[in-house]
């Protein structure tokens, strides 16, 4: 489980493939505690578990099922990445739940200025942006950000000049691939909700409302 708020700026190196399937690597400013093989690290919002790792750097395996979900098959070598480290028990929730399982790739409409603050509009699956509510987090390659808008296929959301500096999101054009995990909670309450019956005045009297 994760934040969204950002650690590392990473670069990406590439992905290579070999019999075992693909391989992920990338470099770092190193963490006070270094990264240990077996535990989870999201790059760019999806969480990939470290097979390597050293002060600078690590790599992951990627299964072609996240390549096929996730905008990381778009990455070029050189590429600024967002990383995190998995959430400890004693850690500060700063931004929201995120579990690094990436629920669709979005394409990036516009990108425009509104005072000092950069706002992003991306296209996205109709089911995500039904499960998004304005006012409401969503994770934007890993990052945790606040709806500012949304529509019936698309989210908009405005970034502060801390966040657009210190992540990947500043080098994001129109038209590029971005990553898009939507509020876990959301999705729970559209799954009970579309159970039979649904949401009735019986069901919410019998819920104390």
């Amino acid at each position: 489980m994760f934040t969204g708020l950002v650690q590392r700026l990473g670069r990406f190196h590439g992905l290579s493939h070999s019999a075992g399937g693909w391989a992920l690597a990338c470099t770092h400013e190193a963490w006070d505690a270094p990264l240990d093989v077996g535990e989870s690290v999201a790059v760019q919002g999806a969480c990939l578990t470290v097979t390597g790792a050293r002060a600078d750097g690590f790599s992951a395996d990627v299964l072609d099922e996240t390549l096929e979900r996730t905008a990381l098959r778009t990455l070029a070598p050189g590429a600024a990445v967002n990383l995190e480290r998995a959430l400890r028990v004693c850690d500060r929730l700063g931004g929201h739940v995120v579990t690094g399982h990436v629920d669709a790739c979005g394409t990036v409409a516009a990108v425009t200025s509104r005072g000092r603050d950069r706002v992003l509009r991306v296209r996205c699956p109709h089911a995500l942006a039904r499960q998004t509510v304005l006012k409401g987090s969503i994770a934007m390659d890993g990052v945790s950000l606040t709806v500012s808008g949304v529509g019936d296929d698309w989210i908009e959301v405005n970034v502060i000049p801390h966040t657009w500096e210190a992540t990947s999101l500043s080098a994001r054009r129109v038209g590029d691939a971005v990553n898009l995990e939507g509020d876990i909670l959301a999705k729970y309450v559209e799954k009970l909700c579309g159970r039979a019956g649904g949401v009735t005045e019986a069901l919410l009297a019998r819920s104390g409302f």
